[in-house]
């Protein structure tokens, strides 16, 4: 079993056939200032395997800053289903919301591992941006936790 992809966006779906829908995919969030709580956001993750593989399969997420430090983390099961005959490949998606703390600018990653062994690492960087009226064009802003 692999990953096929995992990204960071502000929202994500799955529907009651198994297609991924993502939208508004980021790797940088500014911010006014730190600390700070991101509100909401979507890692999304699609499983492959084969016909060998179908059935439970344990899935752990840990986010860390660059220190190494887990700033938080989550276990589940993901199930790939049994593949209609003749498909030798089966997948299936999953979307997990969060609502990140950021004590400090820097780089985070989404540590992604599957039945105990670390399959890819999902980058996000943080970093403390001009006021709001000033913010970069096309970056993704997260409001203070006063705001």
């Amino acid at each position: 079993m692999n990953i096929d992809f995992a990204v960071v966006c502000d929202y994500a779906l799955v529907d009651q056939f198994g297609k991924l829908s993502v939208i508004g995919l980021f790797q940088h969030i500014w911010v006014q200032t730190f600390p700070t709580i991101h509100p909401r956001l979507h890692l999304v993750i699609r499983l492959k395997g084969s016909r060998t593989e179908v059935g439970p399969h344990d899935v752990r997420i840990r986010l860390l800053n660059e220190d190494d430090e887990e700033i938080l983390s989550g276990d589940g099961k993901v199930n790939l289903p049994e593949p209609p005959a003749g498909v030798l490949e089966v997948e299936a998606g999953a979307v997990l919301a969060f609502d990140v703390p950021f004590q400090k600018p820097g780089r985070y990653r989404f540590e992604i591992n599957v039945d105990s062994e670390v399959q890819t690492a999902v980058p996000i960087v943080v970093s403390q941006g001009p006021s709001q009226s000033q913010g970069p064009p096309g970056q993704h802003r997260t409001p203070p936790l006063n705001e």
